[in-house]
């Protein structure tokens, strides 16, 4: 349980995923930095990884704001020096804005959801590579790698279940950013890789869990994991690409995802009618 000792990782999100995914950095022994939009979360999360022996801190920021990016991001060199790795999670269905197929899309709808997706991922980006540039490498002989966080509906949809197409577009576009950041600071030893995983027992998927069918739907389409992924399953492979183990991997896509993007089901069990 050392694989990140000496390191430090930045994890924005502070629920499902990121919770998970900031326990596991800690128990690898990494001095772990929480940012999130609910300031009683973070905290909440930073204190759950101190009582159980880990190094954590946290702060409070709208990851839309350049200013709140920039002030999160220079507290958390301010607290360990230095940021080793990036874990891009926070982001969220854009159903409450009025994301769904894009007939039904309004100009608000896909603003808001390709802000809190798409533009939150890429300020976090910006403001972590430029003091990854700045610092000596670790012993790795790396900067640094960020892990953004993608969706598997981006690229093998479920359109009767999740036709969310903002949602997906911006997902979409994070493995294009990937793929351009992975070439540009490839020479400053800056790796970059985007993890999708598929339905992931989250906050945000309380919809999902909450329809007997999606849910059926699910145990088909990601038979490794069942109904609904558990966000440990995710962390793993954030463990993967912040430690030393991926020092080599970089402009790479994963899916993590129960067999959801290989799998060849109908929306409905055999024998059921519509």
């Amino acid at each position: 349980m050392s694989r990140l000792a000496d390191r430090v990782c930045l994890v924005t999100g502070s629920t499902g995923i990121a919770a998970a995914s900031a326990t596991r950095l800690a128990a690898e022994g990494a001095a772990v930095f929480v940012v999130s939009r609910t300031d009683e979360h973070a905290r909440g999360l930073a204190e759950r990884i101190r009582a159980a022996g880990g190094n954590a801190d946290w702060a409070a920021a709208e990851l839309s704001i350049e200013a709140a990016v920039d002030a999160a991001v220079a507290a958390c060199v301010e607290r360990f020096g230095r940021i080793d790795g990036l874990f891009s999670v926070a982001g969220g269905s854009g159903r409450r804005f009025g994301d769904g197929p894009i007939h039904t899309v309004g100009r608000e709808a896909w603003d808001r959801t390709l802000e809190l997706n798409l533009t939150t991922q890429a300020l976090v980006c910006r403001s972590v590579v430029a003091r990854m540039r700045d610092q000596d490498p670790n012993s790795s002989g790396t900067r640094g790698s960020i892990l953004l966080m993608g969706s598997v509906t981006a690229s093998d949809p479920a359109p009767e279940f999740f036709a969310t197409h903002a949602y997906a577009a911006a997902k979409g576009a994070l493995t294009a950013l990937m793929t351009t950041m992975a070439a540009a600071y490839l020479p400053d030893r800056i790796r970059v890789n985007v993890v999708a995983p598929g339905l992931t027992a989250t906050p945000m998927a309380r919809r999902a869990a909450d329809d007997a069918a999606i849910r059926a739907y699910g145990a088909r389409k990601q038979p490794l994991a069942g109904e609904l992924m558990d966000p440990d399953e995710v962390a793993h492979a954030a463990v993967y690409f912040l430690s030393d183990e991926s020092r080599v991997v970089t402009g790479q896509l994963l899916k993590v995802d129960g067999g959801w993007s290989v799998a060849s089901v109908s929306p409905l069990p055999p024998g059921t009618d519509a």
